[in-house]
């Protein structure tokens, strides 16, 4: 049987010329997307594939909704969350979070300019939203040195002519993460400089059905990778040994990064947020993890479980605030619906014991999608009244969580679920089961 090239470069060698995302089958392309080895398991799992060329629309549609709404002449992102949103398009996403190269204008037509890396402007080809690509976007002191205000000058004189031509010339230009010199210098062309993140969090609240397709499908590849992790995770390993397990499954199956190290075993648990390190899991300990996960398509997956590593069944004591826990994020999770008050979820949600309320998290429920977003639910005693007065939506994600830290405790309890909220309450899209020995059963 004749094997042609054009098979050989497929990603899928069993489909046609388009994948069940609507995306080229082709291994050489620039897109970056999931490996076959996902595509075979979401397909035994009966999960739907996202429309990425719909997701995109969804998206553009949502964030050109946004500016205009607003009365803006435009949105410029310098965030590397932000324009993978707008554009679905990535480079170097860890390096540039610290070395600001690009840009992307969204004007209040719907017209999209990237700037990029000089040597890459093709890298968001494949999106025929961005209208255009140049470069020119970097405006960090490393690689501008005391010329910074130049550059700054020159991509300011870019976006004032784009503006006037697509933005109808209204200067309210809303910005998210901008450079010092970048801000001064769009002031100096006559913009008043309005709240960026404000925009694009509340754009990426609410997902689209193609996006939560893809996030489906990164759960279950982190799912598939925790459960890798479970399977490897032995006495005698040391935490970085068990937390290169998820990276690694991550990957193959075409997820991105892990955003944090918080793996963790036995007495470094608590205090909770230590990084995972050299230490050896001893026979008979806890482990815990908070996933922090960006999955294919570039979707977070953010989960927690505890697990008991051992033979023997765990303390009373380690069994209590597990079941505790677990009831926590059940009974706050039963509160969520449309229409619900932020705030009411703060006011009604339950009470964690007296010893668990020093170390308790930091919030008991946050937005997720590309990565941790809007909104933010917090505990009674974190409650900034007004900060988020705003209510659930169909289409928002969100992840319920707890940290059940005994205060001078010898262990932690880390447990977090990822929900969607529907039409009539919501769905608990996490599937990995809670750990049987601490749960007692």
């Amino acid at each position: 049987m004749n094997r042609h090239h054009r098979d050989a470069r497929k990603i899928d060698p069993t489909k046609g010329a388009r994948l069940g995302d609507n995306t080229p089958n082709d291994a050489d392309r620039v897109e970056i997307g999931p490996t076959e080895l996902a595509y075979r398991e979401w397909e035994a799992a009966g999960l739907s594939l996202p429309d990425l060329q719909a997701m995109r629309r969804f998206r553009w549609e949502r964030l050109t909704g946004h500016v205009v709404a607003r009365d803006y002449g435009g949105l410029l992102m310098f965030d590397p969350l932000n324009i993978r949103y707008a554009t679905d398009s990535t480079n170097m996403q860890l390096w540039n979070t610290h070395n600001p190269f690009r840009a992307v204008l969204l004007c209040a037509d719907g017209h999209m300019v990237i700037w990029d890396y000089k040597n890459s402007p093709f890298l968001s080809e494949f999106n025929p939203l961005v209208r255009e690509a140049r470069s020119g976007a970097d405006l960090f002191y490393f690689d501008r040195g005391d010329k910074v205000n130049v550059a700054a000058a020159r991509l300011a004189g870019e976006i004032h002519d784009l503006i006037a031509e697509h933005g109808g010339g209204n200067r309210r230009l809303a910005v998210d993460k901008v450079m010092l010199h970048g801000m001064r210098a769009l002031e100096a062309r006559g913009f008043e400089i309005m709240e960026g993140e404000e925009v694009t969090e509340k754009a990426r609240s609410v997902k689209g059905a193609d996006e939560i397709k893809a996030m489906r499908c990164a759960i279950h590849t982190c799912e598939t990778a925790m459960e890798a992790m479970e399977e490897a995770a032995a006495p005698g390993m040391t935490e970085d040994e068990i937390w290169a397990v998820l990276h690694a499954e991550n990957i193959k199956r075409g997820g991105e990064w892990i955003e944090t190290r918080l793996l963790t075993t036995g007495p470094r648990t608590n205090p909770w947020f230590q990084e995972c390190g050299p230490r050896r899991l001893q026979d008979n300990e806890i482990l815990a993890f908070d996933t922090d996960l960006i999955g294919p398509y570039g979707m977070c997956a953010d989960l927690s479980r505890t697990w008991w590593i051992g033979d023997r069944p765990p303390r009373d004591d380690m069994i209590a605030t597990m079941r505790h826990a677990h009831e926590h994020i059940m009974q706050n999770m039963e509160l969520l619906a449309p229409g619900v008050h932020l705030e009411e979820l703060t006011r009604k949600c339950q009470r964690l014991w007296p010893n668990l309320q020093k170390q308790k998290y930091g919030c008991m429920m946050h937005g997720v999608g590309l990565c941790d977003e809007w909104p933010l639910v917090a505990y009674p005693d974190h409650l900034v009244p007004g900060a988020f007065d705003y209510v659930l939506e169909p289409g928002m994600t969100l992840c319920v969580e707890v940290l059940a830290s005994p205060e001078d405790g010898d262990f932690s309890i880390k447990l977090e679920d990822q929900v969607l909220i529907t039409e009539t309450g919501f769905e608990n899209l996490t599937r990995y089961p809670f750990d049987t020995a601490l749960m007692g059963s």
